[in-house]
């Protein structure tokens, strides 16, 4: 039951749409100052299922059905975003907060929970992974994510690998830049049909809320965008695979990834901490995921990183010295 407080997050975004002036900010102040607050108090779990519990969750239905209903909610709290912003708010801090509030929905359910469906087998599951990047206007995070990332995980081909020393403002351009041309490149045709999706709904919401509403639909997007390149950011920071002398890369392990076991981060991101285990093994779903012992460990959850990482020369003073010394960030760079 612990992955029902991932719907924390959509409860505090849609108290923040209900709100007016300071209290608008209600979903940010949970996500990046309650959350971080309650991580710091509570132990990493590093403990993982049981072989016999491990099958049994994955029999389970109601895992599953915990993302599919997430993508009615986020389009429920994208028509009230919309709604809001059809007359603009009276002070441009109420809008900054009505904003910010659909900006973390669109980051935590329209690429997180997406994230998770676009690796499902099922079809269905699939579509409702395009259908939610939809509502983020970020399409080309299913093309590239999983068949360039994937692949190309800590090595310079992979524009969602951070390197040593690179900022997470240099990272932000650099890997939305370069992960729309590396989504073309993988599938022009999956892209085509995603952008024109994208620009009927942006010409919808135009004729249906109006020119202001859209802006704010904009900015909430980029909003969204950029939260989950900072948490690529802090995933990948500095790990690298080594280069093979009769050409390409190592297989991806666990070291290859950054892995946080602290449990709110845990729950309300269906286990994107626990990201060592996912690009090691990418099928597996997210009640299963486990702590691996190879794996090097972020010293706090996911908020708190990523705070951290809005300053950089803190950011370099906590983590540079924590990788592993087994491994050699300067293929990162290289060209």
């Amino acid at each position: 039951m612990k992955y029902l407080l991932a719907y924390t997050i959509p409860i505090a975004v849609f108290l923040s749409l209900e709100m007016q002036g300071f209290s608008s900010f209600i979903a940010l102040f949970y996500a990046f100052g309650l959350l971080p607050l309650l991580e710091f108090f509570l132990p990493a779990t590093p403990s993982n299922l049981p072989t016999g519990e491990e099958a049994l969750a994955l029999r389970r239905p109601f895992y599953d059905w915990l993302l599919r209903t997430l993508v009615p909610i986020q389009f429920f709290l994208l028509h009230r975003f919309l709604s809001r912003m059809q007359e603009p708010p009276a002070h441009l801090l109420e809008a900054a907060g009505l904003i910010s509030a659909m900006g973390v929905s669109c980051g935590v359910i329209g690429i997180n929970v997406a994230h998770e469906l676009g690796h499902r087998n099922l079809k269905a599951d699939r579509i409702l992974a395009r259908i939610l990047l939809s509502t983020s206007l970020y399409w080309q995070f299913y093309v590239e994510h999983n068949r360039g990332h994937h692949k190309n995980v800590s090595t310079p081909g992979d524009p969602e690998s951070s390197r040593l020393g690179e900022s997470l403002y240099a990272f932000w351009i650099r890997s939305v830049r370069d992960s729309f041309l590396s989504a073309w490149r993988l599938d022009a045709e999956e892209m085509t049909i995603g952008l024109g999706i994208q620009a009927l709904m942006t010409v919808g919401i135009a004729m249906n809320y109006g020119a202001v509403a859209l802006l704010g639909f904009l900015m909430s997007s980029l909003f969204g965008i950029l939260l989950l390149q900072s948490v690529n950011y802090i995933e990948h920071y500095g790990l690298a695979r080594r280069r093979l002398p009769a050409g390409g890369f190592e297989t991806v392990r666990p070291d290859h990834s950054w892995n946080s076991d602290h449990p709110l981060s845990r729950a309300v991101l269906f286990e994107l901490s626990r990201h060592s285990d996912h690009h090691a093994n990418a099928t597996r779903k997210y009640p299963v995921l486990r702590h691996l012992e190879p794996s090097p460990q972020l010293p706090a959850g996911y908020p708190t990183m990523i705070l951290l990482a809005l300053i950089p020369p803190l950011w370099f003073s906590v983590m540079d010295s924590r990788i592993p010394k087994v491994q050699d960030p300067s293929i990162l760079t290289e060209s």
